[in-house]
């Protein structure tokens, strides 16, 4: 029976090992797609949600004004995606313009479901956009002329709730009804989605929104200093939203007359017709609790036929009793 030397085994153990390093950095790597440069990171992503979100809560007020009937907003979805799965998502024929992002070169995407534009047209030429009829063709010139308020509506809000970032001044460049007649940009790059729900009545129908994300990258500082100017006045919003809550809280008032101790033996003892005499002086203040603490020093005074406590000001406890505290 043949016999291996040690040079024969040692060469053997060193490309076992060599497969099993192989296998684990096999496990562990990842493709790497280079068409997908842009992409922006995730913090940067949640920035947008928030800042979107805002901008949903301004569109439904300023387009329930505008159209004078109750509709309802909703924020969807915010994500990553190539400007070629973005079109296939869309439907057609629809109403789809090409944004100008001033002073930023390049150009985003809104579109609006034929859903809602038919219903908002209705609305404006004195309907109620409550109609049963699903109407699927393209807009026509005089329809695009009717809708031209509309969109500066949703660019004006959209404008204000990208303020708090940087100015842009959003315009139609142009206007389509088939998205792939709208080739503004190369279909592997990536751009950030934002769909929105629009809601008039029984009629439900999407708004969406694509902005390329290379220019969002070049925003990344400015996203920094909103996201730390932001932080800094969440406190002072959080105790306004806190102080809203509890402003229907009811609180107990009383008012204490402070007089001498008294001793529990002579209390026991006390009958009816007995006079307990306090040695108050008469221009002393009165304290008013708030719920068992001390808050204010008044005087009693009238109110028409009624007593009420007139406010002198705020009690102020004595620094040796705040630390005893």
């Amino acid at each position: 029976m043949p016999s291996l030397s040690q040079k024969e085994i040692d060469s053997v153990f060193r490309s076992l090992q060599s497969q099993n390093g192989d296998e684990q950095l096999s496990q562990k790597a990842e493709l790497f797609n280079f068409r997908r440069l842009d992409r922006i990171a995730k913090s940067q992503l949640r920035a947008i949600h928030l800042l979107h979100d805002n901008f949903v809560r301004n569109l439904m007020s300023s387009l329930s004004a505008y159209l004078r009937t109750y509709l309802m907003v909703n924020l969807v979805s915010v994500e990553q995606l190539s400007y070629a799965e973005f079109l296939e998502c869309l439907p057609s024929p629809t109403c789809i313009t090409s944004l100008g992002l001033r002073p930023y070169a390049g150009n985003a995407v809104l579109e609006l479901n034929s859903s809602l534009i038919f219903p908002i047209l209705e609305i404006l030429l004195g309907g109620n956009g409550k109609a049963s009829i699903s109407i699927q063709r393209e807009i026509t010139e005089i329809e695009q002329n009717l809708l031209d308020g509309l969109f500066r509506i949703i660019l004006r809000d959209l404008k204000e709730a990208w303020k708090g970032v940087t100015n842009i001044d959003f315009t139609i460049d142009s206007l389509e009804t088939d998205p792939q007649f709208l080739q503004i940009l190369s279909p592997s790059e990536a751009v950030v989605a934002i769909a929105i729900e629009i809601r008039i009545g029984e009629t439900i129908g999407m708004m969406n929104i694509a902005i390329p994300s290379i220019i969002i990258k070049m925003m990344r500082q400015k996203f920094d200093q909103q996201w730390t100017v932001r932080k800094s006045e969440a406190t002072s919003d959080e105790q306004i939203r806190v102080l809203n809550l509890i402003r229907p809280a009811i609180v107990t008032a009383q008012i204490v007359l402070d007089g001498p101790t008294l001793l529990l033996e002579d209390l026991v003892k006390l009958e009816e017709g007995d006079v307990l005499t306090f040695d108050y002086p008469v221009d002393k203040p009165l304290d008013l609790f708030i719920n068992g603490k001390r808050k204010f020093n008044g005087q009693i005074a009238t109110l028409g036929q009624r007593l009420a406590f007139a406010v002198e000001d705020i009690y102020t406890p004595h620094p040796a009793r705040l630390a005893a505290q």
